[in-house]
């Protein structure tokens, strides 16, 4: 799960639709929330530190 995102609507499900490409599999976007399925934590950290100035990991 992805949060805290500054985007909103379309951009924010583009985003979606580039990180579900990125790591071949599928996920959604609810009440502005990004969920991607499986452990891609890492694969993803990385990409959205290229975009934005603040990001951590969170929990387990």
């Amino acid at each position: 799960m992805i949060t805290g995102v500054p985007l909103s609507g379309d951009e924010l499900a583009s985003l979606a639709k580039q990180l579900k490409a990125q790591c071949g599999t599928g996920g959604t976007v609810k009440e502005g929330v990004i969920e991607i399925q499986g452990d891609h934590r890492e694969t993803l950290l990385a990409s959205l530190q290229k975009r934005f100035d603040k990001v951590k990991l969170a929990g387990g």
